[in-house]
């Protein structure tokens, strides 16, 4: 059975359930915006689609990338494998229409190198500050985990926070601790992520 997790809650992926293969999904949609005045609409240019960008973030156990190669520390759109194996990024998604998972990353814990210690789930808006775009455009918003050999939803977290003027988000975490994988609900805005590379700094 699946949990709802509130924002900072902590569960154990595999103290006794032995999980190996886990799929971590995030989903978003596009808030339907106002519409103005009849000579506004008139003369506007039609808006772009948000695009967001899902990426995992590889750290060590001092909290920072492996690397500043971000190939090396980073699985997203351009990236989409690790060289180890252990993270796999399912493709982009250029709007977020449609129901369910608009982007997900399947991570394999038991490939996962010794000197990782933190995968970081993250979601930046591309091209935001160009666009004039912040995840307050965008609702229902969440991360969830599935187990991959059981086709099961470990556990869901709606972002319901308001997220105005922010282009970047941090969803989860998935840490080892005390030999074992936990996820973490996060939840954290990040107001200046037009880019990926804004958000890695902040681990360096």
């Amino acid at each position: 059975m699946s949990v709802n997790l509130v924002k900072g809650q902590k569960i154990s992926l595999t103290k006794e359930t032995g999980l190996r293969k886990v799929m971590v999904g995030l989903g978003w949609d596009e808030a339907e915006q106002k519409k103005g005045g009849f000579f506004k609409s008139l003369f506007s240019v039609k808006p772009q689609p948000i695009d967001c960008d899902a990426s995992c973030i590889l750290l060590g156990a001092d909290g920072k990338v492996l690397s500043n190669n971000l190939n090396e520390t980073v699985v997203y759109f351009n990236n989409l494998k690790h060289s180890s194996g252990a993270i796999v990024h399912q493709g982009d998604n250029l709007t977020g229409e449609g129901e369910g998972d608009d982007e997900q990353i399947l991570v394999d814990l038991s490939k996962v190198p010794e000197n990782v210690d933190k995968l970081v789930f993250v979601v930046n808006i591309y091209d935001a500050n160009q666009r004039g775009q912040h995840f307050g455009m965008i609702e229902n918003a969440f991360i969830r985990l599935v187990d991959v050999n059981k086709n099961s939803e470990i556990c869901r977290y709606s972002l319901t926070d308001d997220y105005s003027g922010m282009t970047g988000m941090i969803a989860g975490e998935i840490y080892r601790q005390d030999g074992e994988w936990k996820f973490n609900a996060i939840g954290q805005g990040i107001r200046q992520a037009s880019r990926l590379g804004n958000i890695v700094n902040l681990y360096k």
